[in-house]
């Protein structure tokens, strides 16, 4: 009989903030290989602070973060050799530097980004400063999801753009969980959307987890959660493309 499949990524009775002040407290949160896990909540509910302490950025105040089954304290640069990758709210792109030279800078082909986002093929040679904000995006999601990772964590990856360019954001999140067998927590302030693509959601308010459940559960009862727990997000903007 196989032993039963661990989870990717756990955090155990995880307290995290800044100067010793927590912000998260007793956070228990897992997720799979292959599934993409919603992380939601207002705007001050903790959702950053708790993938800045998961990526390494930020040190656990109490209790653990798993990964791989392995509990450290690691920073983000050494979690990202072993499959870890995190993409922020801020575009990651240099500005000076053209789009096939921003891949290289992170260890990625031109074909394989391409692969991801055949939208960036004609764009290669152009200066990341003079993309769009979508194509910024794509460039940087890119880089992170090409060299196939074993986990990733986004953050807020829709802000500022178009409801069409999130939807392909969107795709390839879910893409590199299906065919990639990558465990995707997500931030996303398009909650609709969010659910979408997710498997499993977390609800999170004043750094505690509140609700949990799978995403067809939680979605029929959107209505009910953004009136209860997410009353001061602006989500709903282009949900309804």
């Amino acid at each position: 009989m196989s032993a039963p499949a661990t989870s990717l990524l756990e955090c155990r009775g995880l307290a995290a903030g800044y100067g010793g002040m927590a912000v998260v407290r007793d956070l228990d949160l897992r997720v799979d290989p292959g599934e993409v896990v919603a992380l939601i909540g207002p705007n001050g509910a903790g959702k950053t602070t708790t993938l800045l302490t998961i990526a390494g950025e930020l040190p656990p105040i109490s209790g653990d973060v798993v990964f791989r089954d392995v509990a450290n304290r690691a920073p983000l640069f050494r979690r990202a050799r072993n499959g870890m990758r995190f993409v922020t709210e801020e575009r990651s792109v240099f500005m000076s530097l053209t789009a096939a030279e921003n891949l290289r800078v992170g260890g990625v082909s031109p074909d394989a980004a391409i692969e991801v986002f055949p939208e960036l093929a004609p764009l290669m040679d152009r200066t990341a400063g003079l993309l769009s904000g979508g194509e910024q995006q794509m460039l940087t999601l890119a880089r992170a999801v090409a060299p196939n990772p074993k986990l990733l964590l986004v953050d807020e990856l829709s802000l500022g753009l178009a409801p069409l360019i999130v939807k392909r954001l969107l795709e390839a999140v879910r893409r590199a969980a299906t065919e990639q067998s990558a465990g995707v927590l997500l931030v996303e302030q398009h909650v609709r959307q969010a659910l979408r693509i997710a498997d499993r959601v977390y609800v999170m308010q004043r750094g505690r987890i509140v609700i949990t459940g799978n995403a067809d559960d939680v979605g029929g009862r959107i209505d009910e959660i953004e009136a209860t727990y997410l009353s001061n997000q602006t989500a709903r903007q282009g949900d309804a493309q």
